[in-house]
């Protein structure tokens, strides 16, 4: 037999070993155990999972690495359309987002420690959440963060997400200097200011100017909150607005309408209502999309089918009431088995006119 000949023995001695993959093992408690307090047990588990959010930060960043050296390499010596790299994910089943979102990981993690604010032995001290927080938080932030961690203290989501408001509350441009000072002296709570700050900075220079007076007039938590909100009344309708395309069919200032709704103190309902008609819209262009796509799939069954398919007939009949120019949709039962007709009429854009207000 070949693996009885003694060069045989001698190329195994020659064959490198293979190093025993790490093992992770946790003490997790028995959920049929009496004597152990419900305190106790879910104590336990919190460690044991925070052990697993730790071994997975390492091997996330370790593939974050790998992957950014297969997308070098290929740039520094492939054609530098990335077809390489889209192979190398595929036979892995890797998304592109999901394999670019660990690249993200890897350089902030390259970036952290490369510039010798953390320590390399310090990642242990995050959960995978708080690093990735501690990743996007200011450089100021960063600092406080991995001094702490290079201290031994362990970094949770939590911790850093309070850090980073109290930081953004006390230090953000786009406040007033009063609401500034009052955080400082912890007269307001960061976590009520500091999405005042994210909100501010979506909106353009003149409405921060005027939500900035407001703000220094009365610098109270609740004004805080309304202005917190005003906000994002603002930017929803913009953004909104924006992709309406029932708004293009006449001439109008969405943002002089926005004022007017906020003197009658209806701008969240102007928002919601903008938002709304960006998602009736959006819905209008799918329900077209599979009214188009089913009746030609009908149609060409109906060709293929005869009076040899009954069954198939009875099914495509029963399809007609969603393939044809109108549609009839039974709502359920919830809705006392109510039934919407919709007319689906296709026309030009020169045919088109806006339906009347009542």
């Amino acid at each position: 037999m070949p693996w009885q000949h003694p060069a045989f023995g001698a190329l195994l001695t020659l064959l490198p070993t293979q190093p025993e993959p790490p093992v992770l093992e946790l003490d997790l408690p028995d959920p049929e155990q009496d004597d152990i307090s419900t305190m106790e047990f879910l104590a336990r588990l919190e460690q044991a999972w925070a052990v697993c959010d730790k071994f997975d930060l390492q091997t996330e960043i370790w593939r974050g690495r790998i992957l950014k050296a297969v997308r070098d390499r290929e740039k520094r010596g492939g054609e530098g359309r990335g077809a390489g790299f889209l192979q190398w994910l595929r036979e892995r089943e890797i998304s592109k987002t999901r394999a670019y979102g660990l690249i993200q990981l890897a350089e902030s993690a390259q970036e952290m420690l490369g510039e010798g604010v953390l320590e390399e032995s310090s990642v242990n001290q995050f959960s995978k959440r708080a690093f990735m927080e501690t990743a996007q938080a200011a450089p100021e932030v960063q600092l406080m963060i991995s001094e702490a961690a290079n201290e031994g203290q362990e970094i949770t989501r939590k911790q850093v997400r309070r850090l980073t408001d109290e930081f953004t509350a006390a230090t953000s441009p786009l406040l007033p200097e009063e609401i500034r000072q009052r955080t400082q002296e912890n007269l307001l709570p960061p976590k009520v200011v500091a999405p005042l700050v994210r909100e501010l900075a979506k909106l353009p220079e003149p409405q921060q100017d005027d939500l900035r007076k407001v703000l220094r007039d009365e610098p109270e938590l609740e004004r805080i909150k309304d202005v917190t909100h005003t906000a994002r009344w603002i930017t929803k309708a913009t953004e909104s607005g924006e992709a309406v395309r029932a708004f293009q069919q006449g001439e109008f200032d969405l943002e002089k309408a926005m004022q007017e709704a906020q003197r009658l103190d209806a701008l969240g309902l102007l928002a919601d209502a903008v938002g709304q008609a960006q998602a009736l819209e959006s819905a209008v262009l799918k329900l077209h999309t599979s009214w188009r796509r089913l009746g030609g799939l009908q149609e060409r069954l109906w060709v293929e089918s005869g009076s040899s398919t009954p069954y198939l007939r009875d099914v495509l009949s029963a399809l007609q009431s969603l393939s044809g120019a109108t549609l009839r949709v039974s709502l359920g039962e919830l809705a006392g088995g109510k039934r919407v007709r919709l007319q689906l009429v296709e026309e030009s854009p020169d045919q088109l006119e806006p339906p009347p207000i009542p």
